[in-house]
């Protein structure tokens, strides 16, 4: 079955538009609401076929990420019991509630770390609001981790660039497989140690 090639193709297609910037601007907005897809499945291709532009991509996916930021700390703030339900129907109880737990021993630095981490960038934005985290700090520590993950991703993505493309391509039914495999393994795992 070529199902991860099928999507790697179309992910390829999509970060050669001519209108690609702007989506992927979007998509770094909305992951920092409510989108699981982070913006790295078209950032990574961006700077692999045009390295050139590398830098650019980092800077519209940070600045639309921290906007959306901004959007997630304001539900949180402000309408955090309508949302609360959704929280949960995204199936990231569990992160929301590990992400306040962080937010309460680290403070402001849980969101610099965030920029970084696995679990979903949302689940931070929405949990300052929830804390009420001074908004500046958590602008600017938002803004210098999403600026320094994009430029680290778009940097070693353009430093690859096409050669490494094909070389993915020729194995994105094994690299996809695999994490699927992976994922169901952690999931079951942590399952059973709950």
């Amino acid at each position: 079955m070529n199902l991860f090639g099928t999507i790697y193709d179309k992910i390829i297609a999509w970060s050669k538009h001519k209108y690609a910037a702007y989506w992927l601007s979007f998509l770094s907005f909305i992951e920092a609401i409510f989108f699981p897809i982070p913006p790295d499945v078209m950032l990574i291709p961006m700077a692999m076929s045009k390295p050139h532009h590398a830098t650019k991509y980092a800077i519209y996916a940070a600045v639309a990420s921290v906007v959306g930021g901004v959007i997630g700390y304001g539900i949180g703030y402000f309408a955090f019991d309508w949302v609360k339900d959704l929280i949960s129907s995204w199936g990231m109880q569990a992160h929301f509630e590990q992400a306040m737990e962080w937010f309460k021993t680290w403070g402001v630095w849980i969101v610099f770390l965030a920029g970084f981490s696995p679990i979903p960038y949302k689940v931070f934005t929405i949990c300052a609001g929830v804390m009420q985290m001074a908004f500046f700090p958590f602008v600017i520590t938002a803004a210098i981790s999403r600026f320094a993950r994009f430029f680290l991703v778009a940097k070693l993505s353009a430093w690859g660039g096409e050669k490494y493309a094909d070389k993915i391509r020729r194995s994105i039914e094994l690299i996809g497989w695999g994490t699927v495999a992976v994922a169901v393994v952690a999931y079951i795992i942590y399952q059973l140690l709950k």
